[in-house]
This record gives C-alpha cells, sequence and structure tokens, in this order.
C-alpha cells in the first residue's frame, strides 16, 4: 500500500525586498521562477514559487516577500535550515560561485556520509547545499548555472526544537516516516530515507523561540498524492488530536494546516494540479497569475505590488 506522505512537498518562507528574492534564488541558485501570484491569505503581498522546470513537488521553495520586513532570527520550534540537493561532484563549483557572489560560505561539512555547505541569502534565510550521488531527478537552468551542476530540489529541511518526543510521534506514527539514524545530536527522519524526504530535528532545549519575520520559514509542506489521500491524512490526525485546518484551495495544489508539538506550522498539501494549470509550461512564473475570486481587484492588486523582472543574464 502507497504510504499517504511521501516527503517534502514545498517550504515557504517570509522575505523581504521582492526583486532581491528574486534576484537571489533565480539568478544566484538558478532555481526557475515557476509561479507569481499572491499571498491567498494576504493578497497584497506577492508569493513566489522557485523550482525544477515544472515545479514538481519536492523542488518549490516558496516566499512571501514583504517590502521593508525587518529581519527575524532563528530559534526553538521553526525550520532553520532548507537543505537543497546537488550532484556528488558539484560542491567545488558551489563555492566558487557563492564566493564570486560574495555570499559568507561554511567550510565543507560532512554530516550522516555527505558533505555540505550552508550560507544564508540576502535576508539571512539557511540554506544548505547537500552534495550527493542519491538524487536522479533532473535539475534546471536558465542557463548562467550549468545544467550538471544544477540544484535537483530539496535534500530535507532542520527543525529546531527545545524537545523531539511528540514530534517523533508524529512523524513516525501518524505520517508515513521513520528514524533513520543519529549523530551528534542531529535525529534523522524519512519516508524512503533519500534526498527530498529528510526531516531532521537538533535539540535546542533552552532555546529562545525564533522570531518569525523576513529570512525565516512560515512553513514546511508535505506531500500526498491527491484529495482523496489527503482527507485520509487529515481524518487520521484529527483522530489523534491534531488541531487541523479544513481543506483549502492553494490553486496548484489542496492544503491541510496545523501544528506540530514543538511549534513549527506544518501542511499536508496534493500532488495534484500543479503549475501549468493557468500557464504553458515554457512560459511558467511570466505572468502574475490570480485565483478567481481576486480576478476583479487585478487592477488595485497589480497597483499595490512592487513591479519585478528576471535578471538572471547578470548572473552569469
Amino acid at each position: 500500500m502507497k504510504p499517504l506522505i511521501t516527503g517534502i512537498h514545498h517550504i515557504t518562507a517570509i522575505a523581504g525586498n521582492p526583486q532581491a528574492n528574486i534576484d537571489f534564488y533565480t539568478g544566484i541558485l538558478g532555481l526557475r521562477l515557476v509561479k507569481k501570484t499572491v499571498n491567498f491569505d494576504a493578497p497584497g503581498v506577492y508569493h513566489f514559487y522557485f523550482g525544477d522546470e515544472l515545479g514538481r513537488p519536492g523542488t518549490v521553495f516558496t516566499t512571501f516577500p514583504f517590502a521593508g520586513a525587518r529581519r527575524g532570527t532563528k530559534g526553538a520550534g521553526e525550520v532553520t535550515y532548507t537543505a537543497f540537493s546537488i550532484p556528488s561532484e558539484s560542491l567545488e563549483f558551489w563555492v566558487d560561485r557563492l564566493k564570486k557572489f560574495g555570499i559568507p560560505i561554511s567550510d565543507v561539512l560532512t554530516r550522516f556520509g555527505d558533505k555540505f555547505i550552508r550560507f544564508e541569502d540576502h535576508d539571512s534565510m539557511g540554506i544548505e547545499l547537500v552534495a550527493n550521488d542519491q538524487d536522479d531527478r533532473m535539475g534546471w537552468s536558465y542557463g548562467q548555472v550549468p545544467i550538471e551542476h544544477s540544484i535537483k530540489g530539496f535534500y530535507g529541511a532542520t527543525l529546531n526544537l527545545r524537545a523531539k518526543e511528540l514530534t517523533e510521534k508524529l512523524l513516525t506514527e501518524h505520517m508515513n516516516y521513520r528514524f533513520i539514524g543519529e549523530e551528534n545530536g542531529r535525529f534523522r527522519y524519512g519516508t524512503a530515507g533519500k534526498p527530498g524526504d529528510i526531516v531532521d530535528i537538533v535539540l535546542d532545549k533552552s532555546g529562545t523561540r525564533g522570531s518569525q519575520s523576513a529570512g525565516t520559514v512560515h512553513h514546511i509542506a508535505f506531500r500526498t498524492e491527491n484529495a482523496a489521500s489527503q482527507l485520509q491524512v487529515q481524518e487520521i490526525l484529527m483522530r489523534n488530536g491534531y488541531q487541523v485546518t479544513e481543506v483549502k484551495d492553494r490553486n496548484y495544489f489542496q492544503s491541510i494546516y496545523f501544528r506540530e508539538p514543538g511549534g513549527v506550522l506544518f501542511e499536508v498539501a496534493t500532488d495534484e494540479p500543479g503549475f501549468a494549470i493557468d500557464e504553458d509550461e515554457e512560459h511558467l512564473g511570466e505572468l502574475i497569475k490570480l485565483p478567481d475570486w481576486a480576478e476583479p481587484n487585478r487592477a488595485k492588486l497589480e497597483e499595490s505590488l512592487i513591479p519585478v523582472t528576471l535578471n538572471v543574464e547578470s548572473y552569469a
């Protein structure tokens, strides 16, 4: 029987300047801007989706860029680092590329047998690039990043928590995750234990709560196949005492939300229908796309949004 949850669907962060946000994730990291829309719960703010060629589940990093937002702080009850997967031979390329653009990076580190580097984006968002040979997904490039070195999608995410027992129970008993191992106080879980489904818990027993604003993760979303499997997940979670929202239509997927015991906002999102429902695949991310209920206010909404452009040629 196929598991109801199969890994990470997307990760959403709060950002600051919208243009700087696009420049970093498309220009420097080389992800594709697959959708340019608005925050459905605050439509005066953009919602950008960055991913592979089609924005496949497991590749999409999304942002709510609030111009002028103060910077948040990493702390307990947050996803503190988002890890992307790169080919095993590409680490040196990325070290050189990030240095070229003046981005401070860590030394090359090793964790669970994989080498990785750690750095922050322009808003201090925590990012890791993990080099490995277990990822058969195709990357994407606008051309400024050689396709053989391109980011393939997520590797995993780090949850910074004061305690792990209840979160571990949620993951392993109700969300199809299993415990993989522990290394230096880092506890690893996965559905199949491969890039795209890894969740690490790092304990910060006396840690200060994180302050959510620009440069922090708003929520992490997990994959489920379709609306039917999502309802099964919802029923399991509710039966076990989690306060789960109703199903919310996000146009490109359907979502339910709840707080895990450590305070991180979890989402379970459907793989269907994807980002090509309102744009041709070759033109994804070119226009501002709105849900039907927002279309009558398009002129007002577009007037309130800061114009942004794609400047990937500046990052060759």
